[in-house]
């Protein structure tokens, strides 16, 4: 199986060089961990994913069976970071936020604030576009835009590539991987992020510590109340079951 061999490789590692793309196919495919797990309880999806993906740079888990990634998708902001970011600082856990052209402009603060904490930030793309949907150019764009946006406005040089909408082809991790980057989805995700509909907060932790698994790079939105509630509990929960967070 391709999986990068420990969570802090993964974090550190080098990119991939810059190589020609070649005729991939476009044919566009919608990421989802699905149910079924394997023996590890790891999601088979994400399993497979990273297995035919892996080379490509793309990947749903890491390697390392002792520890669990926690990852931010940041859209738009609905109040609750500062309250995240409390609590990561005080469970002295690493995060990385994925944020969006728009998150970029508008939320300079917590931005500076999470580089001064010493998060990683992820490229969302610059306007949470469907890669697939694009011309390589205008994929290429998408990415290298807010790149160079963060660069320019914060100093920071981004790595991590997390697809709009779970959405991707051969041809956009290819153009991902010119860019520079690694492809980054997840290998447990629940729904988090209806602002109408949000999770009961005692069922949601039950639901994150049962699917905990080595080498989890867990996706959350942090545009819920709910997360933001239970976010050290479950923190502490993963640390009971023995993994590095």
């Amino acid at each position: 199986m391709k999986y990068l061999t420990s969570a802090t490789a993964f974090l550190t590692a080098a990119m991939m060089p810059t190589a020609a793309v070649y005729a991939a196919d476009t044919t566009k495919h919608g990421y989802g961990q699905g149910t079924a797990v394997d023996e590890k309880n790891r999601p088979c999806g994400a399993v497979s994913f990273t297995d035919q993906y892996g080379d490509s740079g793309a990947f749903a888990l890491t390697g390392d069976e002792n520890r669990i990634i926690l990852t931010f998708d940041q859209g738009y902001e609905n109040g609750y970071t500062s309250k995240i970011l409390d609590t990561l600082k005080e469970k002295n856990v690493q995060a990385i936020f994925f944020l969006t052209g728009d998150y970029a402009k508008s939320e300079p603060e917590l931005i500076k604030r999470m580089i001064a904490e010493g998060h990683i930030l992820g490229n969302h793309s610059m306007s949470h576009a469907s890669l697939p949907t694009l011309s390589k150019d205008e994929a290429r764009n998408e990415i290298m835009s807010l790149h160079s946006y963060i660069l320019n406005n914060y100093g920071y040089e981004m790595q991590y590539f997390r697809p709009p909408c779970g959405e991707y082809s051969e041809e956009t991790i290819d153009v991902t991987r010119c860019c520079g980057y690694k492809t980054l989805f997840w290998s447990f995700a629940y729904v988090d992020w209806k602002q109408d509909s949000q999770p009961e907060p005692t069922a949601s932790l039950q639901k994150l510590l049962d699917s905990a698994h080595g080498g989890e790079i867990l996706l959350l939105h942090s545009v819920s109340v709910t997360n933001a509630e239970i976010l050290g509990d479950v923190i502490d929960g993963f640390r009971e079951k023995g993994y590095i967070v």
